[in-house]
């Protein structure tokens, strides 16, 4: 699934996000139609572009406060209430496009109709779409072949997901003394073909811990032929989860994969991006870097900047620029992980950290090329020799650029311990496999969500 959509969202949450849209777009037409019926036809591209614009609006102002997220099941309370914050800073912007451009202002009476007007479709839409996933229609129906630790974490991670479009039927009991899922039907490998047309099954995971000598293959090649796909399971994870598990590949997966390809025009491209937004980035925060400055030197003594060794590309070493958020004499007992209430971090650092200004001054390493503005974030030399030791694969990280986001630090928070090391690994490599300029946009938009409402930062 190459497109960007497709590999980031399932594609109910797209339909979701879509169907709201045209909603809204009707919803804003069809006031617009009532209102001024008599000369709605011959002002209709003007209502279209407006209409058009406000949806826009608010989508991106629902998508900011986490709307479209639809993992987990929300209480109408809490939607009810972000659903009206997010409205609310759409109105603000509209303001702000209508003080610009006053051709698209729309009256102040129309404007409320049809506020009123999005609410209704949108809460008549979003009950209906929570009777969707809570009674998981129109999910594809599967079978787990196994009970072992992987097939328990593809049932978690399906189960623990509204969004996931997937419901499991089945489980086949391969391994000796099968761990009984919950919930789920246990099934031998001699009953799977009947279940696979009594349940209309789509797709079969092959998710044993073991399988030298216990892959039920008459079994599998009679479903095979009758049609239904059959996939493995660490890859077909990987899709579900955005991350790939370290634990249960091998190297063979990893040579024969298809990822993990870097083409010249990509690494071109993503340099032109790197670029261009470093050096946009580093003229318009000069006011707020400035202010920075001036509020370190006065919190506490000593330098406003500081550089630390850092692992970058190929294993190389460079200084990594950050505005000091920790006393001076921080590291006095040696190199430390960051920990969550760090009694070294200095009050403006505390700040400065929360809303991510300390990583400002990365820009210049990427302006000199020692780092991106999407990969995994850089760890420090006698962490890293630590960490290659301890977790498979870890030096795989060091096959591209260093980033200043990246795609562990929207989905896992930061890490004090090994094993957050290796968390975030797995979707280090998922972004190392999959790596493309349209994953470092998205990847890019969405830590603009995260600064914005200070989400895992320390």
């Amino acid at each position: 699934m190459p497109y960007i959509l497709k590999k980031y969202y399932p594609a109910r949450n797209i339909l979701f996000a879509l169907g709201e849209g045209m909603l809204i777009f009707m919803a804003l037409n069809l006031i617009f139609f009532l209102v001024t019926r008599d000369n709605y036809a011959e002002n209709i591209t003007l209502f279209t572009y407006r209409a058009i614009l406000v949806t826009l609006i608010f989508q991106i102002c629902l998508y900011y406060f986490d709307l479209y997220d639809l993992r987990l099941p929300a209480t109408f309370t809490d939607t009810a209430s972000r659903v009206t914050q997010a409205f609310g800073v759409g109105c603000i912007v509209l303001a702000i496009l209508y003080y610009i451009a006053p051709i698209i202002i729309i009256n102040t009476t129309l404007f409320w109709l049809q506020y009123v007007a999005i609410c209704v479709v949108i809460a008549i839409w979003r009950c209906f779409y929570t009777v969707v996933l809570e009674r998981r229609m129109f999910t594809r129906n599967i079978i787990i072949l196994g009970t072992g630790d992987l097939a328990r974490k593809i049932t978690a991670e399906i189960n623990s997901r509204l969004d996931s479009g997937h419901n499991i039927v089945a489980q086949v009991a391969i391994e000796a003394n099968p761990d009984p899922p919950n919930g789920i039907p246990l099934i031998s490998a001699a009953e799977l073909e009947q279940t696979c047309r009594d349940k209309r099954v789509e797709k079969i995971v092959t998710a044993m811990d073991d399988r030298r000598g216990k892959t039920p293959i008459k079994e599998l090649l009679s479903c095979k032929l009758r049609g239904i796909p059959i996939e493995e399971g660490v890859p077909f994870y990987e899709g579900l989860a955005g991350k790939i598990m370290v634990e249960k590949v091998d190297p063979t997966w990893i040579i024969f994969s298809e990822g993990f390809k870097k083409g010249r025009f990509t690494l071109l491209l993503k340099r032109i991006l790197d670029l261009g937004l470093a050096g946009l980035g580093l003229i318009l925060s000069l006011p707020l870097t400035t202010l920075t400055a001036v509020f370190i030197k006065l919190d506490s003594p000593g330098p406003i900047l500081y550089s630390q060794d850092r692992v970058g590309l190929h294993g190389q070493t460079f200084k990594i620029i950050k505005f000091r958020s920790m006393r001076t004499d921080a590291e006095k007992f040696g190199p430390q992980w960051a920990a969550t209430d760090d009694d070294r971090v200095t009050r403006v650092g505390n700040f400065i950290r929360m809303v991510r200004i300390d990583e400002i001054p990365q820009l210049w390493n990427i302006l000199r090329g020692e780092m991106s503005l999407v990969g995994p974030r850089p760890e420090r030399p006698n962490f890293v020799e630590q960490l290659e030791q301890n977790i498979p694969f870890y030096s795989l990280r060091h096959n591209v650029k260093p980033g200043v986001t990246g795609w562990a630090q929207i989905f896992y928070p930061y890490g004090a311990t090994e094993e957050d090391a290796l968390r975030k690994l797995e979707f280090d490599l998922y972004y190392i496999k999959n790596m493309s300029l349209r994953m470092d946009l998205w990847i890019i938009f969405q830590t603009i969500k995260i600064v914005l409402f200070q989400k895992g930062a320390r």
